[in-house]
């Protein structure tokens, strides 16, 4: 199988988002030495990890509940989106970090996400107790 047919766009976006995390690290320290790149390529991989930490986590959200018969215009399944972006929001206006922002966005991502799967969980155990 040649290169070309196993690369998918995925990759090309993990690049990207390598390539976006060095340049941004090189470019803020103002000069290239050894240290500088190997600094800025360690945070390089280090920003594609929780990239594809966080892009995996949501796409697995969202495939596992469409596997499950829901749509993706369901309010239980655009519910832990909008907590995140509603705690984000409010995390980064009130402190100014981006950095902290995002991470509230993650976890609150993450807590409502879980008590929506435990809620369908209860919800699909009465159905099946029901029949």
């Amino acid at each position: 199988m040649a290169l070309q047919d196993r690369l998918r766009p995925w990759h090309a976006l993990m690049v990207l988002v390598f390539l976006v995390g060095t340049t941004v690290v090189l470019l803020r320290t103002g000069s290239i030495t050894t240290r500088s790149v190997l600094s800025a390529v360690v945070s390089g991989l280090f920003g594609l990890l929780v990239f594809q930490f966080t892009a995996g986590s949501v796409w697995g959200y969202a495939v596992e509940y469409h596997n499950t018969g829901g749509e993706w215009t369901d309010l239980p399944f655009l519910l832990p989106f909008a907590a995140a972006g509603l705690a984000g929001v409010v995390v980064g206006v009130r402190s100014g970090s981006v950095g902290a922002a995002a991470w509230t966005a993650f976890w609150a991502f993450v807590v409502v996400a879980a008590v929506v799967a435990v809620g369908a969980w209860v919800a699909a155990g009465y159905r099946q107790a029901g029949t």
